[in-house]
């Protein structure tokens, strides 16, 4: 695994969390190899032939355009694909969510929100 941080176990509270009103559940998924370091947070879409994860950008046409999940650890897909994991529900903070392109959470907050993925403003701490 590729996983940048290798603190296991370790919480460094970054805001990424808004609460836990809705239940936060994760899955298992591929990140598509090439995409350097990718942060926690970061928005995913699944490429349509392959089935693997990738940055969400909605103006491209492989599947990515559309959100599937956010990623839940920071990770470097540099030389490989990486298995890992990502929420897949919840209630996280949008101004924590990294996209592609010139998404922004606006721009997906419906597919998530379809998802079981609830975004709100929360202040920084």
């Amino acid at each position: 695994m590729n996983l940048v941080d290798n603190n296991y176990g370790e919480h460094t509270p970054d805001n990424l969390i808004n609460d836990t009103t809705h239940p936060i559940d994760i899955k298992g998924i591929t990140l598509k190899s090439g995409q350097g370091v990718l942060a926690r947070g970061t928005v995913l879409g699944i490429v349509t032939i392959g089935g693997k994860a990738a940055l969400v950008d909605s103006s491209r046409i492989d599947g990515t355009e559309v959100a599937n999940c956010i990623l839940t650890d920071k990770v470097d897909t540099t030389t490989g694909d990486v298995v890992t994991t990502a929420y897949v529900s919840g209630q996280f903070n949008r101004k924590a969510l990294v996209f592609g392109g010139t998404d922004t959470a606006s721009d997906h907050e419906e597919q998530l929100r379809v998802l079981g993925i609830f975004l709100k403003d929360t202040v920084s701490y």
